[in-house]
């Protein structure tokens, strides 16, 4: 009998409007009170009677062992985005494969991408050890095939592969955490995580630098086979889930895989497919008014449009059940989740052009030049996650991320070609301060306010929130930076061919072009790196609309869980 049926029995027999006298009107009375239960959507409600608390949480040594499997797992992943960008160079004369260069990127976020949403029906329908255990054998398995490949089709397989696993892993570690800590002691490690990325970022070209330099390219992926057997073995002798959460319905082969929207699922992953080919082939392999990319755009558009209308009527069978998706807090968070990480995509990518181009500095000290960013990200992060676990409230963190992520968007958006270390260094400061502290409060939002068991669609929506905004989002920028090029090539240097400054890249612009022309191509990639840092400042202020509109609840509430998945 489960708790509301329970309370709703109790309460009837104190009124004495219900009072069965025998077993067995007891328990029709039960049935008939679980019976109307199921015919409410699965909400979380606070109340002072034992609830979440109840559950039999790890504790010592297994929730240790535990916790360092996740961060591991998180951290692989993590890693995995960043240690193969300076393999690049090393891997394209090998295989003789520049014109592959854009595959090994978008391999792995194509299918990271579109099968998020998938993992959020598998950790609400399948066993959550078990899905998770699959999604780190499946990105294992990619990074094998990665470090062995003969040739680049090898590698692009096995990045893809691999970034099918990774769509599985962090949205597994944010569940296995909800099924680990009590809500009032998970931002803590909601924060530890959004550092564990930061970390990564700042370790990831570091060490695939090492590896290709000392050692081999290789070893950018084969480094995540040691750690991986690591975090299985954890999880597999450690991690099981907690007393109430284990509890899940009974369904025949058929009803278990309506669960999963195989309509829908058809119908979405083949529309991200299009969205993100075509921004990654506009503007670079093809011009953006070519048939193929306003077909895919099109294409992309009719299959959205499809998905949703397939969502509506699929109620709470579809991959994102309308009534999750329009909770208040959900579809803020995800507005939120999209648009307060645009930062981080856009620096990430174009302050080392500004060090490399404007500054002329080596790759590693640009990469050097952008670690007050990565490090003020994970400072914040940890010290978000600490205060939200004290003080329970969510939502001010992410007003003050926006206010302070916003103003050190547009204090970086004024760097120029005489800009020194004593303001670039600071800007980025008050901006990754501001955006680590509410990077990781959308998933802690979507804990509070759904049940258990429509927790892993909640954080999987948000997560491919977060999946999607770096395609977008570089996409954007770069649009905007080569637009902003080819004017201001025209108005500071309007005697010089803009392609010559086009073709030669970021890094050789100082050996291709005329030692009297260099001062207004300087300026004028300045000029063009502020447009593209513009995009972020926007997008930085717009997500006031997420943190205003999200819902002040606590951590520290105690839930009643209505209904839970394994």
């Amino acid at each position: 009998m489960s708790s509301v049926a329970s309370e709703s029995l109790a309460s009837a027999e104190r009124q004495g409007a219900l009072t069965p006298q025998t077993e067995k009107e007891q328990s029709e009375l039960a049935e008939k009170s679980l019976g109307m239960q199921s015919t409410i959507p699965a909400t979380s409600t606070t109340s002072p009677e034992p609830g979440e608390d109840e559950m039999d949480y790890p504790s010592g040594l297994r929730l240790w062992l535990l916790t360092i499997a996740l961060f591991l797992s998180v951290f692989l992943v993590a890693l995995d985005n960043t240690v193969i960008a300076t393999a690049i160079p090393k891997i394209t004369d090998q295989f003789n494969s520049l014109n592959d260069v854009g595959w090994y990127g978008s391999a792995y976020m194509l299918t990271t991408a579109a099968t998020q949403l998938l993992f959020g029906k598998l950790y609400t329908f399948m066993p959550v050890k078990w899905v998770f255990v699959s999604a780190i054998v499946v990105f294992e398995i990619g990074s094998a095939i990665c470090g062995a490949a003969p040739n680049s089709i090898s590698l692009i397989i096995g990045r893809a592969i691999a970034g099918l696993g990774s769509a599985g892993i962090f949205s597994g570690a944010m569940i296995i955490i909800a099924n680990t800590v009590p809500l009032r002691k998970r931002p803590i490690y909601s924060g530890i995580i959004g550092a564990t990325f930061g970390i990564a970022n700042v370790a990831g070209p570091l060490m695939g630098g090492v590896f290709t330099d000392k050692i081999t390219w290789r070893w950018c992926f084969l480094i995540n086979l040691p750690p991986g057997a690591i975090t299985l073995l954890f999880l597999i002798f450690f991690f099981k889930m907690p007393g109430k959460a284990q509890v899940k319905k009974e369904m025949s082969f058929k009803e278990r895989l309506m669960q999963f929207d195989p309509i829908g699922t058809a119908i979405f992953i083949p529309a991200i497919v299009c969205l993100l080919l075509a921004l990654q082939w506009g503007g670079t392999q093809y011009a953006w008014k070519d048939g193929r990319i306003i077909a895919l755009f099109i294409l992309f558009g009719f299959l959205i449009s499809v998905f949703i209308a397939v969502q509506v009527r699929q109620g709470d069978q579809a991959t994102i059940p309308v009534r999750i998706f329009m909770q208040r807090s959900v579809w803020s968070g995800t507005w939120y989740a999209l648009s307060i990480g645009v930062g981080l995509v856009i620096f990430s990518f174009y302050l080392p052009i500004y060090f490399q181009t404007v500054h002329n500095v080596s790759a590693l000290k640009s990469g050097i030049s952008t670690l007050p960013l990565i490090l003020a990200v994970v400072a914040s992060s940890i010290l978000a996650g600490a205060l939200v676990t004290r003080l329970g409230y969510y939502a001010p963190f992410m007003i003050v991320s926006t206010v302070v992520s916003t103003v050190g968007a547009g204090l970086i958006s004024t760097l120029g070609v005489s800009s020194g270390a004593n303001k670039w260094i600071p800007y980025q400061i008050i901006h990754g301060f501001g955006l680590g502290l509410g990077t990781q409060q959308p998933m802690l939002a979507v804990q509070v306010v759904l049940d258990m068991a429509d927790v892993p669609t909640g954080l999987s929506i948000i997560m491919f929130s977060q999946s999607i905004r770096g395609a977008l989002f570089v996409s954007v920028g770069q649009n905007v930076f080569n637009n902003k090029l080819v004017t201001g090539l025209a108005k500071y240097v309007p005697d010089l061919d803009p392609n010559v400054v086009l073709s030669a890249g970021a890094t050789a612009v100082r050996s291709n072009v005329p030692a009297d022309k260099l001062a207004g191509v300087l300026l004028a990639y300045s000029d063009a790196l502020d447009s593209a840092f513009y995009v972020a400042v926007a997008m930085s202020a717009l997500s006031i609309i997420g943190c205003l509109a999200i819902e002040w609840k606590s951590v520290k509430a105690k839930k009643v869980q209505t209904d839970t998945a394994s």
